[in-house]
């Protein structure tokens, strides 16, 4: 069979979409779901810093958006917080330093449950980390998978906030991270009992050659249902994407 490489995308219904936040601003999305079924979980995905090249098509958020409905049945839901861009097109507003960012929060999520989208979680990388504890405290959530915080913008007030809310939080942290490496990520997420600190061996902040290793991960937590590690040949046909279009 065929090998799952990092430009393969798998078959889905891919559905561009418009969120509507409530201060005005509209922001480009997709929403990937199953083919042929109807999706066993959801993740709404938060994607790293916009000034520093982040947006939704960063490559670990891509490549779950191209493999996971096929692969795991689980709808993926990405988007261009304000003022970021992407091949997918330019949200509109501008960086709001994680401020003005809440309402994207809340517009993503609201999207998913208007849709009636089933088990949602929120993965946030990075900076989007830091919006999932801050804005996705929402009552719709059932938890969280946080890749590579770094805590900059929230705080212990928004740990405390998950603390009390008891919903599962997950953060994946590379052993090399340029900005929080798992002993000093334990010692901060002590502050929320339920948190589940993974260390992950030899990987560094972006992720990179370990995208496989991270959707394991995720879909472990999220859909623990599919059986992990995920298949890495697929048997049917599947498109090959363009990465020369895509940074990040």
């Amino acid at each position: 069979m065929p090998r799952i490489r990092a430009n393969s995308v798998l078959p889905a219904r891919r559905e561009p979409l418009t969120l509507h936040t409530a201060d005005g601003m509209a922001l480009v999305g997709e929403l990937a779901l199953p083919l042929d079924r109807d999706p066993v979980a959801t993740l709404v995905c938060l994607h790293p810093l916009p000034t520093h090249g982040g947006m939704m098509d960063s490559h670990v958020l891509r490549k779950a958006a191209f493999r996971l409905p096929a692969l795991a049945g689980i709808a993926v839901l990405r988007f261009n917080t304000r003022g970021t861009s992407s091949i997918q097109g330019t949200s509109e507003g501008s960086f709001d330093n994680a401020v003005g960012e809440r309402f994207d929060v809340a517009a993503a999520i609201e999207y998913a449950e208007f849709h009636d989208l089933p088990h949602i979680w929120v993965l946030g990388w990075s900076f989007g980390t830091d919006l999932v504890l801050m804005h996705a405290g929402d009552p719709a959530v059932e938890g969280a998978v946080l890749l590579s915080p770094p805590l900059r913008f929230s705080t212990p007030d928004h740990l405390a906030r998950w603390a009390a809310s008891g919903k599962p939080l997950v953060a994946l942290v590379p052993e090399h991270d340029d900005y929080l490496q798992p002993t000093e990520a334990r010692e901060r997420f002590a502050a929320v009992p339920q948190a589940e600190v993974v260390g992950v061996d030899g990987a560094k902040h972006l992720w990179v050659g370990d995208a496989d290793k991270v959707l394991d991960l995720v879909v472990a937590r999220v859909a623990p249902g599919v059986d992990v590690p995920l298949p890495r040949e697929w048997p049917g046909p599947m498109e090959t994407a363009d990465t020369s279009a895509y940074a990040g």
